[in-house]
């Protein structure tokens, strides 16, 4: 009975004092790929960068973000009403579970509620965007 009791009593302590962070994956790609550009709270740079932060941009284009990520954007982007222009290279050495990590931190953090995206979702989004170039 001691030994149940103590056994309960560890569960209840471990489940109380571990910190559950579904996105920290994510969120450390995002601090070495990312933040540097886009802010660590997503808030992007001015007019230079756009955010990532509530942005309808993210929303609308779920199934691109694979192809963003990965091989860079340019030419002009409309994000939150505001025309960005600038830039942005790929990151062609993730692979496709750091990129669905990366999309699902940046769809649950910031005040987003964009869903969660899955690996294969992933690795279909980049097939396709590999056969367009």
């Amino acid at each position: 009975m001691k030994i149940n009791s103590l056994l309960f009593l560890f569960v209840v302590i471990l489940f109380f004092t571990c910190d559950y962070k579904p996105y920290s994956q994510g969120q450390v790609l995002y601090d070495f790929h990312c933040s540097n550009c886009h802010m660590a709270d997503g808030s992007g740079l001015k007019q230079l960068i756009p955010p990532l932060a509530k942005a309808d941009y993210l929303k609308e284009n779920q199934k691109e973000l694979p192809c963003l990520i990965k091989n860079g954007v340019k030419g002009p982007m409309t994000v939150n009403g505001v025309v960005f222009d600038t830039e942005m290279a790929g990151i062609k050495t993730l692979n496709d579970i750091q990129i669905n990590n990366i999309i699902n931190y940046i769809n649950h953090s910031w005040g987003n509620d964009f869903g969660d995206s899955n690996v294969k979702d992933v690795k279909n989004a980049l097939e396709h965007c590999n056969e367009a170039k």
